[in-house]
């Protein structure tokens, strides 16, 4: 057997390079990277000598540089992922929101913390956490359970089963998600004599999973008993290539289709079956349909809490859960009839069962009235002096955005407002992170979609509180030369927990920074922030002149930010639907009586819907 001597580092960079898709390019596309000694010397030495092969990208913060990998992997549909590494300690540490993130939303990402020595001649290194009763723990076992396959190198030739355990996890549509290789610093730069087959390159084909008969024949038989069905679109549509699978099922049979937050720009916001957001968020019309159905079949969906209502949406009493999903966890929830398969491959199957069959089609009008209320929201203010509101900056963006504009956003008052308001005309021009709506995400999450489209014109629309959060991400996209536009909206503070702390009978407290306890009280220059990390900035005095910046914003060459001050109370008060968020039993405060008593009638209200 032919053997070649490498570090365990070398190894693992040599083996990624050769681990292609479908399309013939390497699946991991590059590597994020913040070193320091407990991944410099091994991981950074072995990157270097590859980093034509497989490129190395510096970030300003260990999480929000998985952020962008992970935006990275979303946006290419899960095709092509990327890696991160970070040192032993907080850099490890930092990155395990990113990697929960990438749990909840099922999105392909390598992590390569370093970690402690394996062989314990230095214990405790610096930044080793110390478990006083288990000799084994170290900080990376905080990636356990945010990671789909987790393994720590403690040996060099581990990796002859951990990497192919790693790519099958991130290439199989039904286990998608993170991958955590916790890389033992020492074991990193020890030599081991490696099979050369160990090397060969290798295709990896993203498996399409075909429908069960059995279920396949339930399912249909539950569709062609119903009189009013309704198609709930998740993200698996947009992941499983399927949005023209979803059209033509549709349109053949007069199905109509609900969007989630993931599901959004499956179907053209103009098609006439869409009927728009679904849930807390959603449009009247969805919505409308959604009370009245008696089938109810989610195609790629979690079933998330804001995408049912807290499970109150769904009223008919004779209404049934059907579930077409890759992943048999997520086709069985709430007591489902499952159809585990591929999107694509499920509803062409779906279509043929059917075949002829076709239900009535949803009133139109029920999506013209919801457009007659929602449109004037969004239109330029008639007094130049009032402070604008989230949804006629919405709608600046909407009138400057092109057919190659990808909006993006993630957490805040943004995502509810874009998900009822956005009119999104092509598959994966919408990209939200609202499985775990991570503040922080935004800015590194538009810096990965540029870098995976780079011909879209990428917007990020972010609230003061998650710019300030993580905003560094920033900086490299000005030193990567990357044109991405972001629209920061800054109500002074956390405007949307405001709303729902006063929703809740909570006086206005801790949430808007002047209702926060200072000595001296808050005053960001937004603008001059991001023009001294390299961004072009201008802060915009009224929804004309965003207007105005948004047009320079086309010429830019870099990035390009725009500041503009907006009201933190108002929102979209159409559409929606209930949110179960409990409030307290007992309180001094009227408002906080008056909001659990109207709490509790919603609760009883949803058992005797549900029985």
């Amino acid at each position: 057997m032919s053997t070649v001597r490498l570090t365990a580092a070398q190894a693992l960079v040599r083996w990624l390079t050769r681990q292609m898709n479908e399309d013939g390019e390497p699946f991991i596309a590059g590597v994020w990277a913040i070193f320091g000694h407990g991944n410099v010397a091994g991981l950074g030495e072995a990157l270097h000598a590859h980093r034509d092969a497989i490129p190395t990208w510096r970030g300003h913060n260990e999480q929000s540089m998985a952020h962008a990998a992970i935006a990275y992997a979303k946006q290419l549909g899960r095709r092509r992922a990327m890696a991160v590494t970070s040192s032993i300690g907080p850099g490890a540490t930092n990155m395990v929101t990113a990697a929960a993130l990438a749990h909840v939303n099922r999105l392909p990402v390598l992590f390569l913390p370093g970690d402690v020595f394996a062989g314990r001649g230095p214990d405790p290194v610096l930044q080793q956490i110390e478990d006083f009763g288990d000799g084994t723990v170290s900080a990376n076992d905080c990636f356990r359970p945010v990671s789909r396959y987790f393994d720590r190198i403690t040996r060099p030739e581990q990796l002859l089963t951990a990497l192919p355990r790693a790519m099958r996890t991130m290439t199989d549509p039904a286990d998608c998600g993170p991958v955590t290789l916790a890389f033992c610093q020492d074991v990193q730069a020890e030599a081991w004599d490696w099979p050369e087959s160990f090397f060969a390159p290798q295709v990896w084909r993203m498996r399409r999973l075909q429908p069960d008969p059995v279920e396949l024949e339930q399912v249909a038989g539950i569709l062609a008993e119903a009189t009013a069905p309704v198609i709930v679109a998740g993200g698996g549509v947009h992941y499983a290539q399927a949005t023209g699978a979803l059209a033509a099922f549709v349109e053949a049979h007069g199905v109509p289709v609900v969007e989630t937050q993931a599901g959004k720009s499956a179907l053209p916001w103009d098609h006439p079956l869409n009927l728009g957001p679904v849930g807390v968020t959603g449009a009247s019309s969805a919505n409308a349909v959604c009370e009245a159905a008696d089938v109810i079949l989610g195609v790629g969906t979690r079933f998330q809490d804001f995408t049912t209502g807290s499970w109150a949406l769904f009223k008919n009493p004779r209404r049934r859960l059907v579930s077409l999903n890759v992943n048999a966890y997520d086709a069985a929830k709430h007591g489902a009839v499952p159809l585990c398969a591929d999107a694509r491959d499920g509803l062409e199957a779906l279509s043929r069962k059917l075949s002829a069959h076709r239900f009535a089609p949803p009133d139109p009008a029920l999506k013209a009235q919801w457009f007659e209320s929602v449109d004037p929201l969004t239109e330029a203010p008639k007094d130049g002096n009032a402070l604008p509101t989230d949804q006629q900056v919405i709608g600046a963006v909407q009138r400057a955005a092109g057919p190659d504009t990808v909006i993006m956003c993630a957490a805040g008052t943004m995502p509810g407002e874009l998900h009822k308001l956005w009119k999104a005309g092509r598959p994966m021009s919408y990209h939200m992170e609202y499985g775990y709506s991570c503040m922080g995400y935004e800015i590194a999450g538009a810096l990965g979609i540029k870098m995976a489209e780079p011909d879209r014109d990428v917007v990020c629309m972010v609230g003061d509180g998650s710019y300030m959060m993580m905003n560094s991400e920033l900086a490299t996209a000005v030193m990567m030369g990357l044109k991405i536009t972001v629209v920061i909206t800054d109500n002074r503070g956390f405007g949307c927990i405001n709303r729902l702390q006063k929703a809740t009978g909570g006086a206005e407290f801790n949430n808007l920074l002047d209702h926060a306890r200072h000595v001296t009280p808050a005053n960001i220059d937004f603008a001059a922030h991001a023009a001294a990390m390299g961004a072009a900035a201008v802060h915009a005095g009224s929804i004309a002149e965003l207007e105005a910046a948004l047009a320079r914003a086309k010429e830019a060459s870099g990035p390009f930010v725009v500041v503009i001050d907006t009201d933190p109370y108002p929102s979209t008060p159409h559409g929606g639907h209930w949110w179960d968020v409990a409030v307290p039993e007992v309180s001094t405060r009227e408002e906080v009586k008056a909001a659990r008593k109207a709490y509790e009638a919603r609760l009883k209200a949803r058992l005797e819907e549900s029985t």
